[in-house]
């Protein structure tokens, strides 16, 4: 059993590769999620910055296509 969790946001930064003495690829950077709500009438938005962690070929995909902003 696994979760999986959906966030939809943007990058905050590039991503930052790096290897394990093993030779995984190991990729880091942060979203930022943006949630806009109503509370009494007054329209509000709230940003939350999350950082996130890729690892092997995923990682390496992910520094292939995915740039600051995207």
């Amino acid at each position: 059993m696994f979760n999986k969790v959906v966030l939809v946001g943007n990058l905050t930064r590039d991503i930052e590769m790096r290897y394990a003495q093993s030779g995984s690829a190991i990729g880091t950077s942060a979203i930022a999620v943006t949630r806009r709500f109503t509370t009494n009438g007054e329209k509000r938005e709230e940003t939350c910055f999350i950082d996130i962690s890729f690892y092997g070929r995923t990682a390496e995909v992910a520094n292939q296509y995915l740039t600051k902003g995207s």
